[in-house]
């Protein structure tokens, strides 16, 4: 069996390998080099980039369908967008956890483990007979969802030479920007023919063919370190990350009565997230930490870091508010809705490859700083949409978004994850998979809180729902706004990262 020392080895102990995974007989491993992919990596990133589409599809499947689900099932819109912010508080929960997975298994394993949970997920949730259990099958796709995220990132980063990183992930842009933006299209589609559950029932086949094609096809690239997961650190994360977006998402909800005070869930998240910070500090000293913090000590990484948590939170926060615009305020049906969402899609998936081989030539700052100005530009025509708002601005405004975001993430991420040893690559992998959701979760939370309570107190000033919806609206893309300019400002300070030397790899 042929092998080459993993560079992510710690000192005290014996190097892990990068090996066939086969014995002798199976033939020998070619060995890739800093230039070019080793032989059969093609189709293991091929493969994790279809799945990871599939998965993360999801995330914002739900969006177009909350008015129809607030309908059929009789709950509130803060109640309804835990279908989407429960999605993310999961991954948020999960996420952190896959370091130590990445670390302690084999790919194949641990992908079959993300699909068959998604897999599963799905099923339940389009045999749901209410909200409790429609919620309990988002929960369990979060779960498989959370996995394969920072499994593709981790691969692509030890599978693809520094040269090539920036193409590459503009593929991964496409799964992680474009997957969700065309989600609210896609559920339109199916809304104006089909029931809800037929969003599930038409994902679950493509989710087996993903999971069967794995088994028969994907082999494993990494050879497992031992190593333990701390249990008080996945609580800490949960009661972290649980608590900030249930108190977020529950102060839309400040006219209703509510089982706890609405600061406790804040405090007790903050706390407990000040805790998580500092066990990981201390155990990242015997690399024992959950979650590696010692990434942020990178400058390139922790500002590319705060970045995406801002344009996160303005995409989400977006995809959220903008079909509830656009069906309680400007009367669309889920259809029109989902179809004029469409071009933004189209937009962002069409421009993130050709963003990715203009960040190899040219790196992150000419392309970050117009995109994050293009943000903040679509964001501010957002905070004018009221009642006698035209569509075609509507869809002015949401194609200049998405293409700012196409600008925004590929380089923010290549830099983020590029700027790392390659020690730390399932760590970074983690720690932007999990900011990222825990940012959609909070721009999910805090764009509807604000719509919620705006058009609260605008109905009980006499306004009709109409325009006191169209208020609301308002008041969530201008907080959406104000965060863009701090983007723009942080955006000055990205820089390309010290290219470092690609790991060389062996595959079957």
């Amino acid at each position: 069996m042929s092998t080459t020392t993993d560079p992510r080895g710690q000192a005290g102990g014996a190097p892990a390998t990068w090996s066939s995974g086969g014995s002798t007989a199976e033939g020998a491993g070619v060995v890739g080099t800093a230039e070019r992919m080793a032989p059969g990596s093609g189709l293991v990133i091929g493969l994790l980039l279809v799945s990871a589409f599939v998965v993360i599809l999801n995330e914002t499947i739900m969006s177009v369908a909350l008015p129809r689900l607030q309908d059929d099932l009789g709950v509130s819109t803060t109640t309804a967008q835990w279908l989407t912010s429960g999605f993310l508080l999961t991954m948020a929960v999960v996420i952190p956890v896959t370091g130590y997975l990445l670390q302690r298994f084999h790919l194949r394993p641990v992908f079959l483990a993300a699909m068959g949970l998604f897999s599963v997920g799905t099923l339940v949730a389009a045999l749901a007979p209410g909200f409790p259990v429609l919620l309990v099958g988002r929960v369990v796709q979060a779960s498989g969802t959370a996995i394969m995220m920072p499994l593709l990132m981790t691969t692509v980063l030890t599978l693809v030479p520094a040269s090539s990183r920036g193409r590459m992930m503009g593929r991964i842009s496409i799964v992680i920007a474009v997957a969700p933006a065309i989600g609210p299209t896609i559920s339109g589609l199916v809304l104006s023919v089909l029931d809800w559950r037929w969003m599930f029932w038409l994902v679950l086949p493509v989710a087996l063919a993903s999971l069967a094609l794995g088994a028969a096809r994907l082999r494993n690239v990494t050879t497992p370190r031992p190593g333990r997961v701390d249990v008080v650190s996945v609580v800490l994360s949960a009661l972290a990350f649980g608590g900030l977006l249930y108190g977020l998402s529950s102060l839309g909800e400040s006219a209703g009565e509510h089982p706890v005070p609405l600061w406790l869930p804040l405090v007790v998240g903050a706390v407990a997230l000040v805790v998580f910070v500092v066990r990981q500090l201390r155990l990242a000293r015997t690399g024992a930490a959950l979650l590696d913090l010692r990434v942020f000590a990178t400058r390139s990484f922790s500002v590319a870091a705060v970045l995406v948590v801002l344009s996160m939170v303005a995409l989400f926060g977006s995809l959220i508010v903008l079909p509830q615009y656009l069906q309680r305020v400007l009367g669309l049906d889920t259809l029109g809705t989902g179809l004029l969402l469409l071009p933004g899609g189209l937009v962002l998936g069409v421009l993130s490859p050709v963003v990715g081989r203009l960040f190899d030539r040219f790196g992150p700052r000419p392309l970050v700083t117009p995109g994050a100005v293009v943000v903040s530009a679509a964001l501010w025509l957002m905070t004018t949409f009221g009642v006698g708002t035209s569509t075609s601005s509507v869809v002015l405004a949401h194609v200049l978004l998405s293409a700012g975001l196409a600008f925004v993430f590929t380089p923010l991420l290549t830099s983020a994850l590029g700027s790392l040893p390659a020690h730390l690559y399932s760590h970074g992998s983690a720690v932007v998979s999990t900011v990222q959701q825990l940012a959609g979760g909070i721009g999910t939370a805090l764009f509807v809180s604000l719509l919620s309570a705006t058009a609260a107190a605008q109905v009980a000033a006499g306004a009709g729902q109409v325009a006191a919806t169209a208020d609301g609206v308002q008041a969530a893309f201008l907080v959406g706004a104000v965060l863009s300019l701090v983007a723009v400002g942080a955006s000055l300070l990205v820089r390309r990262p010290a290219q470092q030397p690609s790991p060389e790899v062996v595959a079957r």
